[in-house]
């Protein structure tokens, strides 16, 4: 598994597309990530600390695995097929038992980065979909 960091979110308008970028930590290597625009909404308001009023969904999904006395641990990006991505959040209960849950990578940002939990992306997603420019 390889560690990823956010390091941009590019709007590109002549496509109406929003990209999130991902990149090594330890490495020159980026993932670019199409995601949707209320994702991207999600993770800007989680970078630019502001507190909605009332806990929008991916606030929402964070209360109520804290609720349940859960912590998200970490997020995987383990899947690239036929131009989609597929990752896993993995999820500690409170006796330490794991589960492993299927999400859409750009939610499982928004989440770990609410979290702050670690990003990972399979070494074969990296192969396939990584570039070393943005």
């Amino acid at each position: 598994m390889i560690e990823l960091i956010l390091n941009k979110i590019k709007i590109d308008e002549t496509r109406n597309e929003q990209i999130i970028v991902l990149r090594e930590k330890e490495g020159v290597r980026y993932l670019p990530v199409v995601i949707g625009i209320a994702e991207v909404n999600a993770i800007k308001l989680k970078l630019s600390g502001v507190k909605p009023p009332r806990p929008l969904t991916h606030d929402l999904v964070m209360n109520v695995v804290e609720g349940l006395g859960a912590k998200l641990e970490r997020i995987i990006i383990d899947k690239l097929q036929q131009n989609t991505f597929f990752a896993k959040l993995y999820i500690k209960k409170n006796g330490g038992e794991e589960i492993v849950i299927d999400a859409r990578p750009s939610d499982s940002v928004a989440l770990a980065l609410r979290a702050q939990a670690p990003i990972f992306a399979a070494e074969e997603v990296m192969g396939e979909a990584s570039v070393t420019e943005v």
